[in-house]
């Protein structure tokens, strides 16, 4: 048996990778299971799978857990708070675990899986933007692996040799492909007046509302241009970005002698998941049949930098000291989070992103506590521009 523990089990990744346990019970069993605050989804995840242990880190969800396991005679202990995640993530009877926590908050926690030698499904794109040196550290020491779950980065993989050592000789440049979002078409003297609820309708995707909008500015795919330079050593002139808006093509790979390896397949998680889970293997899905057929056609476009001008953001800052990434993520985060509060608009995200980032960053950045330091900083500083731009 291999033992899992999905880290943000509640949110999309994680309850399609449930789905893909599920298919396998004979090779997967669920040590632990953690989220923020949902109390009946939780609930009927423990049902279903009986981990060892759940996590919730609010408190008071917690309790409320607990209340109905004990009522229900659910074996299923119950951890709160932050420092929950980092244990469940080092568990010694754990061999994989699945980081699908939104946001810089699941980056302890993925740091704890890499130096406790896990196998580190990555879904959460924080940890390699924020701490990318210092997670690919944590592997080296703990002689852990890392697996990309993103379907970008997990077809870049499966796109790339097996031998890693022929990377920097055969290879010309990764291309990741991008949907576009909502506003691929859309004048972008008009994206002022964007509302959340526009943001949020992507066309093939979905999803939580922060990456649905990171997705309709492009920042999304700003932040895995950041992991595609850490996952696979890519200098930020040998990543591409090009919009595909049938979201067939994952992404694609440019070779020294003119080929081009792609990996395609339903844009549905559930593939890259299976991958992650199996890696090098191959195993069912759930994940429907593609039919290029029935598709009928393959568009790519290059991205218009007026339409999306984040995208240009993640190629400054990895050419700017170290720190740049983390305080990109930090003002973008800050930035949606207002947007869809309504206390700014659409087009102020990328506005208050470039300005902190111009603003650059100043101390070391080697230890957590530094990173997380300047998290705090540049999230107030975000919160300032934000103040101004809703008075």
């Amino acid at each position: 048996m291999n033992v899992v523990t999905v880290l943000g089990s509640t949110g999309s990744i994680g309850t399609s990778t449930l789905a893909v346990l599920a298919l396998h019970p004979d090779r997967y069993r669920v040590h632990a299971l953690a989220a923020q605050r949902n109390v009946d989804k939780l609930l009927a995840q423990c049902r279903q799978f009986r981990p060892a242990v759940a996590v919730l880190t609010d408190p008071a969800a917690a309790s409320r857990l607990q209340q109905q396991l004990h009522a229900e005679a659910i074996p299923t202990e119950v951890l709160s708070g932050a420092p929950a995640l980092e244990a469940v993530a080092q568990a010694p009877e754990v061999d994989q675990v699945m980081a699908a926590v939104v946001g810089a908050a699941g980056l302890a926690a993925s740091l704890a899986a890499a130096r406790a030698g896990k196998r580190l499904l990555l879904a959460n794109k924080e940890s390699l933007v924020v701490a990318g040196d210092l997670l690919l550290q944590a592997l080296r020491e703990g002689g852990g692996e890392i697996v990309p779950i993103d379907s970008e980065h997990s077809a870049i993989l499966q796109s790339l040799p097996a031998d890693r050592s022929r990377w920097p000789s055969d290879v010309r440049n990764i291309v990741l492909t991008a949907s576009g979002g909502p506003f691929r078409r859309r004048a972008a003297d008009t994206l002022d007046a964007v509302t959340p609820e526009e943001a949020c309708a992507h066309p093939n995707w979905s999803m939580g509302a922060k990456i649905s909008v990171d997705s309709a500015t492009m920042m999304n795919k700003a932040l895995e241009v950041i992991e595609a330079h850490y996952l696979f050593g890519m200098a930020p002139d040998r990543i591409e970005v090009l919009i595909h808006p049938q979201s067939i093509v994952h992404s694609m790979v440019n070779y020294r002698d003119g080929s081009v390896i792609a990996q395609l397949g339903q844009p549905d998680m559930r593939t890259p998941i299976a991958y992650g889970l199996a890696y090098p293997e191959r195993m069912a899905s759930g994940a429907p049949w593609l039919d290029l057929a029935a598709v009928g056609r393959l568009d790519f476009e290059r991205p218009d930098a007026s339409r999306f001008p984040g995208l240009g953001l993640a190629f400054a800052a990895l050419r700017m000291p170290a720190g740049a990434c983390a305080v990109l993520n930090a003002a973008n985060e800050v930035a949606v989070d207002a947007f869809l509060r309504r206390r700014i608009r659409f087009t102020d995200i990328q506005r208050i992103n470039a300005d902190l980032l111009a603003a650059g960053s100043a101390g070391p950045c080697d230890t957590l506590d530094a990173l997380f330091e300047l998290d705090r900083e540049t999230r107030a500083l975000a919160q300032e521009r934000v103040a101004r731009l809703a008075a």
